[in-house]
């Protein structure tokens, strides 16, 4: 099973987050480092000093990865991460096909329908 790390300030929040958008559980906690277990794999947040996010599209701070959450309505995908704390993005390259949004330690990630659920 892979694991994806993300570099953030407040890792429980982040945590939070892709465990309810995800619908995975929290399997480890702690204050640096926290790790959501999935049926297909880990998420894990973990604390960076002095982080500072990404800046997508911008290239002053540029995106190192970011996830695909394959969705079957956009538009309900959408409205359900904003619920748990995701805003967003500003630049839409294909808002018919998939969905730019930014979690709460501001990484891109994608809601799509290209992908099978």
């Amino acid at each position: 099973m892979a694991a994806v790390t993300l570099d953030c300030d407040d890792p429980p929040a982040l945590a939070r987050f892709w465990a309810e958008l995800v619908g995975g559980e929290i399997a480890l906690a702690g204050e640096a480092f926290v790790a959501v277990k999935t049926e297909r794999g880990w998420l894990a947040a973990v604390r960076v000093p002095h982080y500072q996010p990404p800046t997508w599209p911008g290239a002053a701070m540029p995106k190192q990865i970011h996830l695909d959450v394959a969705v079957s309505d956009l538009d309900q995908a959408e409205a359900a991460a904003i619920r748990l704390g995701a805003r967003r993005a500003a630049t839409q390259p294909a808002p018919h096909r998939w969905r730019v949004m930014l979690d709460p330690a501001g990484h891109p990630f994608c809601l799509s329908t290209q992908m099978p659920e």
